[in-house]
């Protein structure tokens, strides 16, 4: 059996942590241009196709979350805007747009760390997966993770909470 098979048998909780710890860097990514720090990577038979970080700041576009820019990725590199067999990790449960756009490509699985209590479409505001009259169903994970992925963005929003104090105690009048 080669590498690559053996990886592929693993169980799916380990996969799933390790393809979650590689979204994790690309969250990271994210992070480092100011963006929110969310993550994804498309898994097509064990291998990486494609990933994606958030982008919608810097490319002044309100679609280039983590997951579209990775699904858009994998849709070129596969020639197919439909990517049956494939996975999406995603370090932050997907919004509803991102879900749309999952069950319109024919993933397999999605799989997220990190639930969104404001706009999660995966359960925790609505489950777009389990709408029966949809034409395509996606298995879903959760919690992959979960700790990490939620700390990192805690990481992030305190760090920029810290930022704006800091610009707003530099521009107080000095007495």
């Amino acid at each position: 059996m080669d590498e690559q098979s053996s990886f592929i048998s693993q169980p799916h909780a380990e996969r799933d942590a390790i393809f979650m710890r590689q979204a994790l860097d690309q969250a990271r990514n994210a992070w480092a241009l100011g963006e929110v720090p969310v993550g994804a990577l498309l898994v097509k038979d064990g291998e990486v196709i494609a990933t994606g970080f958030n982008q919608p700041i810097g490319n002044h576009d309100p679609t280039a979350h983590a997951e579209i820019m990775a699904l858009r990725a994998a849709a070129t590199i596969l020639g197919n805007y439909r990517l049956p067999g494939c996975e999406l990790y995603v370090t932050l449960e997907p919004c509803i747009m991102c879900a749309g756009a999952m069950m319109h490509a024919r993933l397999s699985r999605v799989i997220f760390g990190a639930s969104d209590p404001k706009t999660g479409a995966c359960g925790s505001v609505v489950n777009l997966f389990a709408q029966e009259q949809l034409n395509h169903h996606t298995q879903l994970t959760g919690g992959v993770l979960a700790d990490d992925c939620g700390n990192l963005l805690r990481e992030f929003f305190a760090e920029r909470r810290r930022q704006g104090q800091a610009v707003r105690r530099a521009s107080l009048p000095t007495s």
